[in-house]
C-alpha cells in the first residue's frame, strides 16, 4: 500500500508540475528538478535511487522507441550527413574534449574522465525541438535536431560502456575499436531483424488493441536480445539502444502499410503518454537524489572550491565544444565540388542556433548512474552531470526565444505550408477521383457519387481556404458542428440517466460522436492553434518587409488565360497555375514536371508570381522567399 501511494504521489506531482510549468513558460524538466530538490529535504520523503538496471532496461528503450517511431526515415536519409556529424562525430569530439579537461582538473584516470565525457556528450533534443517549433526555427534545423537526438544516445552509451570497460581493466586500442564496431553493426543488424519480424507479425493483426500491445513490447524485444549476445574476447555486445532506434524508425516508416488508421492513432496516443510520464518522472527522481549526491561529496578528496570550479569549467566546455564543432561540420563539406553543386549554403544564423541548442536531458542524468560504485571521485562526476544538465537547460533553454528574435531567423511560412499541403491533397484527391471514374463499376446512384466527390473535394478546399486569412468556411463549419455535437452529447447523457436504453447501444452512439468530434478538432486546431498559443517567432513580417510584394499590386492581363504557356505549346498538362505580376506570363507550379513559373523567374528576373487558380489571391516573391 505504501509503495502504491508513493507511485501515485510521484505521478500526481509530475503531471501537475509539468502542466504548471507550461502555463508559466518555464521548461518542465528544470522545474521538476527544483521541485525534487526541495522535496528531498523534507523529512517524510523517502530516498530514491536510480539504478543502472532501471535506467537501461526500464527507461531508455521505451523513451527511444517512442521518439523513433515518430522520426521520418526519409528525413534521416535526406540529412544523413549533418545528422551523422552531430550524432556520432560531435559525441566523440565532446567525449574526448570533456575527458581531457576533466583529466587535467581532477586526479582521476583518463578512462574515468572519458566516461564522464560520454555521459555529458549527447544533447536531449526533446526540449530543444519543443522550443524550436514555438519560436519558428527553420524546419531543416528541427529535423536535424530530432535525428541527432535519436542516434547520439546510442553513440554515447556505446562510448560510455567502452570507457567503463577500460576503467575495470586494461583494454587495447584494437579491442576498443573492435568492440565499438560490434556494438554499432550488431545493434543495427538486430534492429533490422526485429523490424522485419515484428512488421510481418503486425501486418497480420487486425485487432487494434493487440496491435498496440505488440508495439508496447517491441522496445524490449529489440533491446534484450542485443544485450544478451556477448562476443568472446572483446568483452562487448551489440548495442541494444541502437537496435531499439533502428527497429522504431523502420516500423514507424512502414506503419501506413502494416497498421490500420485507428491502430496508428491508438499507438501514437499511448506512446505520447508513456514518453511524457517517463521523461518527466526521471527529472523529478533526479531532483530527489540531489540531497544524497551533495551529502556524498563529503567523501571526496576535493575541496568545495575545487568542485565548484571543476563543475563550472565542464559546463562551459560542453557548450563551447558544440559551437566549435558545428560551424566546420556545416561549411567544410561544401568545399567538396559535388556537394557544393547540389546543396545550398546554410544560413549562418541557423547554424549558430543548431550550435546553441545543446541542452542535456534524461540520457545524461540517467547514464551517469552507470558508472561503477568504485569509480574514483564518482560523487563529483555525478554532480558534474547534474550541473551540465541544469546549466544547459537554464542558460541555453531560456535564451533560445530571445536569440531567435535577436537574429531574426526566418522560420517556416504558414502560408507556404498550407500551399504545399493543398498541392499534396489535390494530387491525393485526384487519385481518388480517378478511381471513382475508372474503376467503380457497381450500380452506384448519382447521389452517392456526388456525396463521395463532395467529401473528397471539401478536404482540399479547406486547405486552400486558409491562404485567404480570417476564419475560413471550413473552420466555421467545424466550430459550429462541434457546438452541435456538444448539445447532442448532453441529450445522450440525459437518455442514459433515464436508464431506458441499453448501455452498449448508448456507447456506440457516444463513440460515433467522439470520432466525428476528434476529426473536427483536428481540422479546427490547425487553423486556430496559432491564436491560442504564445507566438515566440520573430515579429518581423516577411511580406511587409518585401519591397517586391509591396510594388506588385496591379494584376496584369494574362498572356495565355487558358493555361501554362509552355505546357500548352508542349501539349502536356499541369497541376496549378501561376501568373507573373510583371508581364502576365502564365506558368505551371513546382508540383508540375515543367516548373515553368520558376523557370520564367530564372530567365526574366521578374520576382513576384500570383496564384492563377480560381478564388486564390496569394502572391510569392522568389527573391525574398516571402508570401503575401
Amino acid at each position: 500500500m505504501e509503495t502504491a501511494l508513493t507511485l501515485v504521489t510521484l505521478l500526481a506531482i509530475v503531471v501537475s508540475v509539468s502542466a504548471g510549468a507550461g502555463r508559466i513558460g518555464l521548461p518542465a524538466p528544470l522545474v521538476l528538478i527544483v521541485v525534487g530538490l526541495v522535496c528531498s529535504y523534507l523529512p517524510f520523503v523517502p530516498e530514491f535511487e536510480l539504478t543502472p538496471e532501471i535506467v537501461l532496461v526500464g527507461l531508455l528503450p521505451p523513451l527511444l522507441y517512442a521518439a523513433a517511431i515518430r522520426t521520418s526515415l526519409i528525413d534521416i536519409r535526406t540529412y544523413r550527413r549533418p545528422i551523422a556529424l552531430l550524432s556520432v562525430g560531435l559525441v566523440l569530439f565532446t567525449t574526448v574534449g570533456v575527458g581531457l579537461v576533466v583529466w587535467m582538473l581532477m586526479d582521476v584516470p583518463l578512462a574515468v574522465a572519458l566516461a564522464l565525457g560520454a555521459v555529458v556528450a549527447p544533447p536531449d533534443a526533446v526540449a530543444a525541438t519543443a522550443i524550436a517549433r514555438r519560436v519558428g526555427l527553420p524546419r531543416r534545423v528541427v529535423t536535424i535536431l530530432e535525428g541527432e537526438s535519436l542516434v547520439n544516445d546510442a553513440t554515447a552509451i556505446v562510448t560510455l560502456r567502452t570507457s567503463i570497460a577500460a576503467i575495470s581493466g586494461s583494454v587495447s586500442v584494437w579491442q576498443i575499436g573492435a568492440g565499438f564496431a560490434v556494438s554499432a553493426i550488431g545493434g543495427v543488424l538486430i534492429g533490422l531483424v526485429v523490424a522485419v519480424v515484428i512488421g510481418k507479425i503486425r501486418s497480420h493483426i487486425h485487432d487494434d488493441v493487440t496491435d498496440v500491445a505488440v508495439s508496447l513490447l517491441t522496445p524490449w524485444i529489440a533491446y534484450l536480445p542485443a544485450e544478451a549476445i556477448h562476443v568472446p574476447g572483446l568483452d562487448s555486445e551489440p548495442s541494444g539502444v541502437l537496435a531499439v532506434v533502428v527497429a522504431g524508425v523502420i516500423l514507424g516508416h512502414k506503419s501506413p502499410r502494416i497498421q490500420s488508421a485507428s491502430s496508428r492513432l491508438f499507438e501514437r496516443t499511448n506512446w505520447t503518454t508513456i514518453s511524457y510520464v517517463l521523461e518527466n518522472s526521471v527529472f523529478l527522481l533526479i531532483g530527489l537524489q540531489i540531497r544524497a549526491i551533495v551529502s556524498d561529496l563529503g567523501d571526496s578528496a576535493m575541496t568545495a572550491t575545487e568542485i565548484t570550479v571543476a563543475c563550472a569549467v565542464v559546463l562551459v566546455t560542453v557548450i563551447l565544444l558544440r559551437i566549435v564543432w558545428v560551424f566546420p561540420a556545416t561549411y567544410l563539406p561544401l568545399m567538396v565540388p559535388r556537394i557544393a553543386a547540389t546543396e545550398s549554403r546554410p544560413d549562418p544564423r541557423a547554424a549558430f542556433l543548431v550550435a546553441w541548442t545543446g541542452m542535456r536531458g534524461v540520457v545524461t542524468l540517467a547514464a551517469v548512474f552507470l558508472l561503477p560504485s568504485d569509480t574514483p571521485e564518482r560523487e563529483v562526476l555525478v554532480l558534474m552531470a547534474f550541473v551540465v544538465t541544469v546549466g544547459t537547460l537554464l542558460i541555453q533553454g531560456l535564451s533560445i526565444p530571445w536569440l531567435v528574435r535577436a537574429l531574426k531567423v526566418p522560420g517556416p511560412d504558414p502560408q507556404e505550408d498550407h500551399l504545399q499541403e493543398a498541392t499534396v491533397l489535390q494530387s491525393v484527391t485526384d487519385a481518388g477521383m480517378a478511381y471513382l471514374d475508372e474503376e467503380v463499376t457497381d450500380d452506384i446512384s448519382e447521389a452517392i457519387m456526388h456525396r463521395l466527390r463532395e467529401r473528397a473535394t471539401d478536404r482540399t478546399n479547406a486547405v486552400w481556404e486558409r491562404l485567404g486569412g480570417n476564419e475560413t468556411p471550413s473552420a466555421q463549419y467545424a466550430r459550429i458542428r462541434n457546438q452541435m455535437i456538444g448539445r447532442e452529447r448532453e441529450e445522450l447523457l440525459r437518455i442514459r440517466k433515464l436508464g431506458t436504453v441499453d448501455q452498449s447501444v448508448l456507447q456506440l452512439v457516444m463513440n460515433s460522436l467522439d470520432v466525428e468530434e476528434s476529426i473536427l478538432d483536428r481540422a479546427y486546431d490547425d487553423e486556430v492553434s496559432a491564436e491560442r498559443q504564445e507566438d515566440l517567432r520573430p515579429s518581423t513580417d516577411p511580406a511587409a518587409a518585401c519591397e517586391h510584394l509591396a510594388a506588385a499590386c496591379t494584376v496584369p492581363t494574362p498572356t495565355t488565360p487558358m493555361g501554362c504557356e509552355e505546357c500548352l505549346a508542349e501539349g502536356v498538362g499541369w497541376v496549378h497555375l501561376r501568373l507573373c505580376m510583371e508581364c502576365g506570363h502564365v506558368g505551371c507550379c513546382d508540383s508540375t514536371v515543367g516548373r515553368h513559373a520558376t523557370k520564367h523567374f530564372q530567365q526574366s528576373g521578374h520576382p513576384v508570381m500570383r496564384s492563377f487558380e480560381a478564388g486564390e489571391a496569394w502572391r510569392w516573391c522568389f527573391i525574398d522567399n516571402a508570401n503575401g
